[in-house]
């Protein structure tokens, strides 16, 4: 008990003092949504929320698609040597602690800018696609796991090409996992601090990484409304997901 006291208690002052009236992120001075109108107007909170969201959306379609490829190429074919190798090369961000992660992605990216001169946005759409495949591969592989292989096996008695049984048979039963893998690899993107601030280039900031900046100076209630807003997000995506995976099961 005690546990989750010190756990939730941290973000439920965060959310509570969010609507507070006055400047003070410590002194309640009544009830407002102040900060909530502040930060919808601001302009820079606006422009990271977009990059955010358009960066997590990107991201994930492109991980999901090929965490779609790659359960497919190893759940629909006979064991063979090499095969536990290669579960362990798609999960390898996984188990590789995130900083490290960042510090080669710096590293390769960084000398990539000097041999091309290009230092856009792609930087990051690439290093937030490779850290969510591993995130949507996990549901959609299990998903692959728990079918029943017998209407694919029918459809093949009956003489429908691979394509066709995968489009009419093995796409729809597939559906709930690619989509239970698209929002998890969206509210990992969407979330992600420590890849994004050693990736991006200047002008790329996201709203965690705008929020971060924001720490290192004056810290009014706004960032609690930013906070809130994006808590609220984020715990929307991860419910669906839940019951995304409670249908599926």
């Amino acid at each position: 008990m005690l546990t989750f006291v010190l756990l939730y208690l941290p973000i439920v002052t965060l959310v509570v003092y969010a609507f507070n009236a006055g400047n003070s992120i410590a002194l309640w001075e009544g009830f407002s949504l102040r900060w909530f109108i502040s930060a919808a107007q601001n302009e820079r909170v606006q422009e990271a929320s977009i990059r955010s969201l358009v960066v997590a959306a990107i991201a994930a379609t492109i991980a999901t698609l090929a965490a779609t490829m790659a359960a497919l190429a190893t759940t629909r074919t006979r064991p063979y040597r090499g095969l536990t190798f290669k579960y362990a090369f798609i999960n390898q961000p996984l188990m590789v602690p995130e900083i490290v992660t960042a510090v080669a992605l710096l590293i390769v990216f960084s000398r990539i800018k000097v041999w091309t001169g290009y230092s856009g946005i792609g930087y990051l759409l690439a290093a937030h696609t490779a850290f969510c495949i591993p995130f949507a591969y996990l549901p959609i592989r299990a998903r692959l796991e728990g079918m029943d292989l017998t209407l694919e096996r029918a459809a093949a008695d009956l003489y429908a090409r691979p394509w066709m049984t995968f489009r009419r048979v093995t796409l729809p039963l597939l559906r709930p996992g690619i989509i239970a893998g698209f929002m998890l690899a969206f509210v990992i993107s969407l979330d992600d601090v420590v890849i994004t601030e050693f990736v991006k280039s200047a002008g790329q900031e996201t709203l965690p990484t705008y929020m971060l900046g924001q720490l290192r100076r004056v810290v009014t209630p706004e960032i609690n409304a930013i906070a809130t807003a994006f808590l609220a997000l984020s715990v929307a995506i991860v419910t669906i997901f839940f019951f995304v995976n409670r249908k599926k099961a």
